[in-house]
């Protein structure tokens, strides 16, 4: 089952975001996809603040990881650069801990990827619409979108 939303404005992600923060838990795996401005990293720096990070919260691009502390921990990773890498990089640490992981171009380790996640694809339309496809894996997801788009 798949979940769409369209979305015309830079808040309205930004209110996506932090409707589905309050609804997660410890252990919870979204996955971004989209192209470069998609919105991936505006999503996530929402998502954050909805779990209460008063940090900054800005792309990893270069360290792969960042991390955050709120009501739940946030891992944020942007796996962009591990495109043809076969390192074991402590991946069931992360997505089986405590914390909420995010993953940039989750594609790129698809592999390593839990089997039950949120899996969120942004279409960038234009320059403020954006199409958000919401994919989940597994029972505890399906729950979160049904809950999320009712």
């Amino acid at each position: 089952m798949k979940y769409e939303r369209m979305i015309n404005s830079e808040q309205e992600t930004k209110a996506l975001a932090e409707q589905l923060a309050v609804r997660l838990h410890a252990g919870d795996v979204l996955t971004l996809e989209g192209d470069l401005g998609a919105g991936k990293t505006t999503f996530t720096k929402s998502v954050a603040k909805g779990l209460g990070i008063t940090r900054n919260v800005n792309s990893p691009t270069f360290t792969i990881l960042k991390q955050y502390e709120g009501r739940l921990p946030l891992n944020h990773l942007d796996v962009y650069r591990l495109a043809d890498s076969d390192e074991d990089l402590g991946w069931d640490e992360l997505f089986y801990g405590d914390a909420v992981s995010i993953i940039e171009w989750a594609h790129l380790i698809e592999e390593d990827l839990p089997a039950e996640r949120l899996a969120i694809q942004i279409l960038r339309l234009d320059e403020n619409a954006r199409k958000f496809t919401f994919m989940p894996y597994g029972k505890r997801y399906e729950q979160l979108c049904e809950e999320l788009f009712e």
